[in-house]
């Protein structure tokens, strides 16, 4: 028997193609419908986390003790701006690897977004508000406005406490990775000893070679 014209049309691709959204839209609604009494189960069984109780500690910043009441998960970075009210220090990426929040404790640099406020009670942190000498600017600070040492300003907290650090090691005699001879005494106050040092601190505007001018400027100073 000879085919016979079908009395329907077959569907188009594009009609196909809407049915298939059709079904997988569908399928996820009912998917998702049917995880939410779980997910709502789950959560009513969770219990809330416990509350962390405030400890009482004392700081000691910029040569001034602070006594400070503050969770034991505080970080110092949190401590120093929102609890001591030294907003200098700046918070740039909070994972250490900015260092615009980079302060001084008993004379070493570090950062402090990874660092518990807890951990340094008794230590003498000094963060940029101890830089200066009262009203007098201190040497590392006229330099980086001399060499015009930053721009947008925001990472220059960090940079010239890291500065300040940086300039003790290398008078120290401390060795870096780029030291030629690490058996010598004597470190030279060189582009690569300097950027080596300060290669933690970023600066987005890029003003890395007037930074490492103001360094070398204070430590001939």
């Amino acid at each position: 028997m000879p085919d016979q014209p079908s009395d329907y049309p077959l569907p188009s691709e594009a009609d196909v193609d809407s049915a298939r959204r059709g079904f997988m839209q569908t399928a996820l609604i009912t998917v998702g419908a049917t995880q939410l009494p779980l997910q709502a189960a789950q959560a009513a069984a969770t219990p809330p986390p416990a509350a962390v109780p405030a400890r009482p500690l004392t700081l000691n910043i910029n040569g001034k003790d602070h006594p400070l009441s503050l969770e034991p998960r505080v970080t110092l970075l949190d401590a120093l701006r929102e609890s001591a009210g030294l907003t200098g220090t700046k918070k740039g990426c909070d994972r250490g690897q900015c260092g615009a929040c980079t302060v001084l404790v008993d004379g070493r640099r570090i950062n402090a977004c990874l660092t518990l406020a807890i951990m340094h009670q008794g230590a003498k942190i000094t963060t940029i508000e101890g830089i200066a000498q009262g009203e007098q600017l201190a040497p590392i600070q006229a330099a980086f406005i001399e060499h015009d040492a930053f721009q947008c300003g925001y990472c220059t907290p960090g940079q010239i406490c890291s500065a300040v650090a940086c300039i003790d090691e290398i008078r120290a005699g401390t060795a870096s990775a780029v030291t030629p001879d690490v058996r010598e005494q004597v470190v030279a106050f060189t582009n690569p000893e300097i950027r080596e040092r300060m290669s933690g601190n970023l600066c987005r505007c890029g003003a890395y070679n007037n930074i490492v001018a103001a360094i070398r400027t204070t430590a001939k100073a």
